[in-house]
């Protein structure tokens, strides 16, 4: 037993009581993460109940409580509120006395037993700095008959404490998008609160909970495939989600041709990373089981065969996609739990099962659910069976973790809601979800807004943010639906990855002059969903930042455990500075690097696009201390990714292309390497010495002008002063470039209702127009161009399909689409033909085959060049 001093004060601050009782010491149970500690002060007993506190309306409960030793009695606790609302009673102080300062920081932790939906914060200020804001899960509001409970805890660091007095500040915040209007749905009750000294250093800086997030980068919505690998890193980087172990979902469909084409590539780049994936393979849309319940042997081969590629890669398996939505059988969705849990497991040990992503979908009716046969009309197999808690328990039962979609306000909907259904089928929550919660689709269509009662200015913006604010308050991980996807999407999107310049990519913006889904969750995953263990740092312009909302996070990542599978690991030293305030904040910080050495690396802060956003840093000296100064616009979220310039790997420049443009010149584009600028290097032939020719080149293209028309270039380009070279591209000078395509509109006069001629201008070389037949003379493809051009070559690629080239072909050209004149004729190429002709202005193109052959003859992507 030790003795704890408790002195009341009003609101005002004068002591009007003091208490003196005894209380237990004890040493904190805590989660397998996070070390023991000692306990300095606990108000409140953990026993699911307010009875020991004021109600938070009360006069009684007073706004400071002082802990002057280590202890409460029962009748002190009836100062201190049951909770904190934003309106009769924001913000409660408690101050209590350290004799020394514990070296390895103090741990809050704080039990809540009720909150409101709208995902109230609770900002955590040490000695008028903030330690962190938990974002609080809770269902009051919903019809839940369920209550979720959840004990959350807040890493409070060394730097924040002081000998003598400290006060702990709890305090609500709205939403950075709200309004005053949304204080009086800002409330919790608490169960109890206590502060532990760490007793051995802590290996992540828990912040309320421990969350990993992410998203989905794919091609077309479907394609894992060249674009899809190439733009992944740069997505991760940008979202601020890389080198940190969290997760990506890698959902490639066994029922879409080439939509796993890269997929080794792609689980590569995410190892290189150190991020981990969800995968989801088989379609079950057309299994039909044998006859003792298991999966039949072609399913069986496709799980295998996937599991024996790449089951070292991923650490996460998915059994199905919204089943009752798109209309699965729940029977076979536990035959594919099955199968994962016996033979999935004995290929990779480590891979955990996880829930469907379930949509929760009811019973059918007309508008409800797609992927219908012509006779049945279920959601589901039996229908509706996805509702139902106990149907789906039987998939909790055989799979390690908890799923759930959910998009704009839906996770708290009473029927269908992720989290409130996740509650109905574990019957509530006494310390979070009863199992672990991988949410494999969240997010918002560019229809939703947030509630009117929030007063939010930014609707669009103020929904997406409530919603992963929501996950990070009761889920474990979560990925956003989709980087590139219509209506959904975090980056502009509508083109093909594969000829895109992943440096340009763009920030989708819902809606003018509101704030971006890449903004926020750049903002809540720097705060919420960097790992490593916590860098020493010190804020030197704490008077400026007293009792603001500037969050500063440090880690070394080189501490984190191996990923299951990959063995990934990682050796950034990452930096975030976030601001929550409504306004510019200036930030100053000296941060205790791991090592005295000189270190290098990239920044990421506000920019619409990719390579606006980022920057290279060189030569930051750390003494081990390296210093920081930040001015962060309202909202912003800035993140270092650093290692010492001594581990530095050499590499050369990928993905090095060379096109033509206009002017006689020649467009270089090349993937990012590490280091600060780069170097161009050009030869005139084959033969000759490569020389430089651009020298501090700091984006990733470069285009080289004014060059002799018919010369044959070749072009190479590497790091600033380093000796590796991209490949080598040759490029002879034209003058000739593509014309824009936007306007374009084709014709055939074979095959157009099976196979659309666009299909042969999308950009898109998985898809392709055919004439559906073996090739006779007669056929042909027609191209208006929208208005009148000078044209000189056209090119036919037919790569994916190497025979369909035609066999022979004449070009027309037409000013009126009804007098053509033939201009020239020849045999075409497997792969790719090229057709040359002296200049001519038109409109309209026809392009006839002239020969027979037993192929088709297909077009997987169609150019005209002009010197325009």
């Amino acid at each position: 037993m030790f003795l704890l001093s408790v002195s009341v004060f009003g609101s005002d601050g004068t002591k009007i009581d003091e208490a003196n009782l005894d209380m237990p010491a004890q040493t904190a149970a805590n989660s397998s993460e996070l070390p023991e500690g000692t306990v300095l002060w606990r108000l409140g007993q953990h026993d699911g109940s307010t009875h020991e506190f004021a109600a938070a309306s009360s006069s009684n409960a007073k706004k400071i409580f002082s802990i002057a030793s280590s202890g409460v009695k029962t009748t002190a606790l009836q100062s201190i509120p049951s909770g904190l609302d934003g309106v009769n009673n924001p913000e409660l102080k408690i101050t209590y006395q350290l004799d020394k300062i514990p070296a390895n920081g103090v741990l809050f932790r704080v039990g809540i037993i009720d909150a409101y939906k709208s995902v109230p914060q609770m900002s955590v200020f040490s000695n008028q700095q903030l330690s962190g804001i938990i974002q609080i899960a809770g269902v009051s509001g919903t019809d839940s008959k369920y209550s979720f409970r959840k004990t959350y805890e807040l890493y409070i660091p060394k730097e924040q404490l002081q000998t003598g007095t400290n006060e702990l500040k709890l305090r609500t915040t709205h939403s950075i998008y709200a309004s005053d209007s949304e204080d009086k749905y800002t409330w919790w009750t608490w169960d109890d609160l206590s502060l532990e000294s760490l007793n051995s250093p802590i290996k992540e800086p828990i912040h309320g909970s421990y969350a990993l997030t992410g998203t989905m980068v794919n091609n077309k919505q479907f394609y894992f495939d060249e674009g899809a690998v190439t733009h992944l890193p740069y997505i991760m980087k940008w979202l601020g989600i890389a080198y940190s172990g969290n997760i990506m979902r890698t959902s490639c469909a066994s029922d879409v041709g080439r939509s796993c084409s890269n997929m080794e590539d792609y689980y590569k780049e995410l190892k290189d990373y150190n991020m981990q994936s969800v995968a989801l393979y088989l379609y079950t849309g057309d299994i039909k089981l044998k006859a003792d319940g298991s999966l039949p042997d072609d399913a069986v081969k496709k799980l295998t065969d996937y599991f024996e590629q790449y089951g070292t890669y991923f650490q996460y398996y998915e059994v199905d996609n919204e089943p009752g939505l798109f209309n699965r059988s729940k029977a076979v969705n536990l035959a594919v739990a099955q199968w994962l849990n016996t033979k999935g497991k004995e290929m990779a040990p480590h891979v955990q099962t996880v829930a469907p992503g379930w949509a929760y979908w009811p019973s059918y009716d007309e508008d409800s659910c797609g992927h219908q046969n012509a006779t049945v009309r279920e959601c589901g197999d039996p229908d509706g069976w996805e509702r139902d808690p106990e149907q789906r328990m039987e998939l909790e039962k055989v799979t390690d973790l908890t799923n759930g979609h959910s998009y704009g306000s839906s996770y708290i909907f009473s029927n269908g809601g992720s989290f409130t259904e996740n509650l109905k089928t574990f019957g509530g929550a006494t310390n979070g979800l009863s199992k672990k919660m991988l949410t494999t689709e969240f997010g918002t269509s560019d229809s939703h807004v947030d509630d009117y009662q929030y007063g939010a200015t930014e609707r669009t913006a103020a929904v997406f943010d409530r919603i992963m604010r929501g996950h990070i308050g009761y889920a474990d991980m979560f990925v956003q639906h989709a980087a590139f996807f219509k209506n959904f999407s975090l980056f502009k999107y509508g083109f093909n990855l594969e000829e895109h310049d992943p440096a340009k990519t763009e920030i989708y913006y819902t809606k003018e002059k509101e704030d971006s889904r890449v903004s926020i969750m750049r903002r809540l995953s720097l705060a919420y969903a960097t790992h490593g263990a916590p860098l020493t740092y010190q804020i030197t312009n704490k008077t400026a930042l007293a009792d603001k909302l500037v969050y500063v996070r440090a880690v070394d990542t080189s501490t984190l455990e191996p990923l299951a599978g990959s063995g990934a690991t990682s050796n950034k030293v990452l930096v975030n500075f976030v601001n929550f305030e409504e306004t510019a904040q200036t930030v100053t910080v000296n941060v205790t690097m791991p090592k005295k050495t000189v270190y290098e690396g990239e920044r990421f802060g506000n920019g619409d696009t990719y390579e606006a956003a980022r920057s290279y840093v060189t030569g930051k000296k750390a003494t081990p201390v390296l210093t920081f100064t930040e001015t962060l616009a309202p909202g912003e979220a800035v993140q270092y990714i650093l290692e010492p310039s001594s581990e530095m790997k050499a590499s050369a420049p990928q993905g090095f292309k060379a096109t033509a443009v206009k002017g006689l010149s020649v467009a270089l584009n090349w993937l990012e390497a590490p280091g600060g600028s780069y170097e161009v290097l050009r030869a005139d032939g084959s033969g000759s010495e490569l020389k430089v020719v651009a020298s501090k080149v700091q984006d990733t293209h470069y285009t080289d002008p004014n060059l002799n028309e018919g010369t044959l270039y070749s072009y190479a380009v590497r790091v600033t002063g380093a000796k590796l070279m991209s490949s080598t591209v040759q490029i002879t000078a034209t003058g000739l470039v593509p014309l824009d395509r936007t306007d374009w509109k084709v014709s055939s006069n074979v095959n157009t209702t099976a196979s659309d001629p666009f299909s042969a201008i999308d950009g898109d070389r998985r898809t392709r127009w055919d004439t559906g037949v073996h090739q006779v003379p007669g056929e042909y493809y027609q191209i208006d161009l929208g208005k009148t051009h000078s044209i000189e070559a056209i090119d036919l690629d037919s790569t994916l399909s190497a025979y369909d080239y035609p066999r022979g072909y004449e070009v027309y050209v037409s000013n009126d689409a009804n007098n053509w004149t033939l201009i020239t004729s020849g045999k075409g190429n497997k792969e790719i033909t090229t057709i040359h002709f002296p200049e001519v202005r038109t409109q309209y193109v026809r392009i006839v085959q002239t020969g027979s052959g037993g192929n088709y003859w297909s077009i997987q992507e169609m150019q005209i060049y002009s010197r325009e």
